[in-house]
């Protein structure tokens, strides 16, 4: 009778260990998920800021100057979509990502225009609350930066975690998340024209 229960007790033991090894690795998957998408909070973040001192920016630049309203239009009009435009971190796609990113873009490049033609206006160059919310988006910028650098790092980490053998036996309800990426044309210099 003890001859048979030694190969059940190691049996049990061998099954034991793999179920306990596949409970870490869910758990860390799970937990580099979570590090994905408080990053990806960060990033929302850093564009809400942006997205409310443009607001601000827009009533001083308003209210200094006899402004050429397009250029003011160009630039809420980019805000509006670029809030406009949501993403689930958990299922994001890079299509997802491509689109917020593209909505991202067209803010950068109208509040550059904006800031550029502003030279024109030595008053409004002058004024503090203009010169304060200058600085405060070369802040956020940086901000979003570091937001965006720090999302495609802890992508890189739960991706290279959930693709790797023989995680990825065990994980097959985790995808692979898309990195964020330059916006087209972002190698090339804005160009304004007056």
């Amino acid at each position: 009778m003890k001859k048979w229960l030694i190969p059940v007790g190691i049996l049990i033991a061998f099954v034991a260990i793999i179920a306990f090894w596949s409970i870490g690795i869910k758990n860390t998957a799970l937990q580099y998920s979570q590090a994905v998408n408080k990053e990806w909070g960060n990033v929302q973040t850093a564009y809400q800021r942006r997205n409310d001192l443009i607001g601000n920016l827009v009533n001083t630049v308003k209210g200094a100057a006899d402004f050429e309203k397009s250029t003011l239009t160009a630039v809420i009009e980019a805000r509006a979509k670029a809030t406009s435009v949501t993403i689930d971190p958990s299922n994001v796609t890079p299509e997802q990502l491509a689109q917020f990113n593209q909505a991202q873009s067209g803010v950068s490049s109208s509040l550059s225009k904006l800031l550029v033609s502003v030279e024109q206006y030595p008053t409004l160059k002058a004024n503090e609350n203009f010169l304060k919310l200058q600085d405060e988006l070369a802040s956020t910028e940086n901000q979003i930066l570091t937001a965006r650098t720090r999302f495609n790092e802890s992508v890189q980490v739960y991706n290279g975690y959930v693709l790797k053998i023989p995680n990825n036996w065990f994980l097959s309800e985790y995808k692979e998340k898309p990195y964020f990426e330059a916006s087209t044309g972002a190698d090339k210099p804005v160009e304004v024209k007056f």
